[in-house]
């Protein structure tokens, strides 16, 4: 759907630098939007081996506060 209105509005266009203004405006992220935030830079977050350790943690508590009792 998008690209049948992008091939619409580009056969009005007069030239290419007119085809390209189209297709920024088009294609631009609605306004008011926030930015989207770029990944996390190396050393955020957990490696394999700490998040297994706070899943046993957090295994252990459960066992605890259940009595045991699983299910």
């Amino acid at each position: 759907m998008l690209s049948a209105a992008e091939a619409t509005l580009e056969q009005g266009a007069e030239d290419e630098g007119e085809r390209r203004r189209i297709r920024a405006k088009l294609y631009a992220p609605p306004k008011g939007s926030q930015p989207q935030r770029g990944a996390r830079p190396p050393g955020m977050g957990l490696g394999m081996g700490d998040a297994q350790a706070l899943a046993a943690q957090l295994a252990a508590e459960d066992a605890r506060l259940t009595g045991g009792n699983t299910g």
